[in-house]
């Protein structure tokens, strides 16, 4: 038996789903799921995102909520709250040391299902000069990011910029309205950038 697409991560990909009898969340794990659904896709999706992980967090879940599951697809989206830990509570999470957690998650995961890998770009839309600061902290962790997704030949999901030239067209805001949290229309375009990864890799 083919093992589900499995999508872990922070609050993005949360999106509420434990609150949702469907367990998918009103984000992109959503219109992924429903996407796939009308294309004849059966396979099935499982959200297992919660709202302020970091990597640390997904760490100490990795074995319940990845491995056991034995995912046949893995998409792993992390890093904007290591970096927004570091601006409002001083917790930061050393750029090497996000990488090398980050391989460890990928290599357990290799080892357990062999998952096809979709590695997503984490992204920051700034909507307050504050946030134009963490920017560079968030380099670090999408350069990780990119750089595991070569290391593992995983598909990866050029976020950062796909929805940095989408705030040129729309605003910021419109992204993001607190420059993390998608809006509907952020979440469309992630999960559009999603499946064109998917099928890229697929082909």
């Amino acid at each position: 038996m083919t093992g589900p697409v499995l999508f872990i991560g922070d609050s993005i990909t949360d999106a509420g789903r434990r609150d949702d009898p469907d367990g998918l969340g009103h984000g992109y794990v959503r219109l992924v799921a429903e996407s796939l659904a009308l294309r004849g896709d059966r396979r099935a999706i499982v959200n297992r995102g919660i709202g302020g992980d970091r990597i640390g967090e997904l760490r100490d879940r990795w074995r319940e909520d990845v491995l056991e599951l034995a995912p046949s697809v893995l998409t792993v989206y992390v890093g904007v709250n290591d970096t927004w830990r570091r601006f409002d509570a001083g917790l930061a999470t050393d750029d090497e040391h996000f990488e090398s957690v980050y391989r460890g998650l990928l290599e357990e995961a290799r080892a357990a299902s062999n998952p096809r890998l979709i590695l997503v770009e984490p992204f920051l839309t700034p909507v307050t000069t504050e946030q134009q600061h963490w920017l560079d902290d968030l380099a670090g962790k999408r350069e990780a990011v990119a750089s595991l997704a070569t290391e593992f030949r995983a598909a990866f999901v050029p976020l950062h910029r796909i929805l940095t030239v989408a705030a040129v067209h729309h605003g910021a805001a419109a992204i993001a309205a607190d420059g993390v949290h998608p809006t509907p229309l952020g979440a469309e375009l992630i999960a559009e950038a999603w499946e064109a990864a998917e099928g890229a890799g697929a082909a």
